[in-house]
């Protein structure tokens, strides 16, 4: 099986259901960082030393999102950033939300 981290985030038209259960649990154990929560989305939160870092870091996310066409909610703060995932088409979780996770992991070095 491929890693998340390779694959591509697939644009959601909606029409599908979000996931749930067993292929949830199977997707957050490949980017343990990541906490789902309610099965509606994945948050993470990552540690900087600095704001300036903390900047540098969301500024590559961002660039990452808009390559892959999937926009994560981002809150930064004095070194820290939170990143919440979720594909608003079909209010819940779908594989681009893991996908796009386990990017942000790499970016983050984990």
């Amino acid at each position: 099986m491929a890693s998340l981290a390779s694959k591509t985030c697939v644009p959601c038209r909606g029409g599908v259901p979000p996931l749930t259960g067993q292929e949830l649990a199977a997707l957050q154990k490949q980017v343990p960082e990541w906490q789902v929560a309610k099965e509606h989305h994945i948050v993470r939160q990552l540690k900087f030393p600095d704001f300036k870092q903390a900047l540098a870091f969301v500024n590559r996310v961002g660039e990452l999102a808009e390559t892959q066409g999937h926009h994560p909610d981002i809150l930064l703060a004095w070194g820290k950033a939170e990143i919440t995932l979720w594909t608003h088409k079909v209010d819940g979780l779908t594989e681009s939300d893991f996908i796009m996770a386990a990017k942000i992991d790499r970016l983050f070095g984990s």
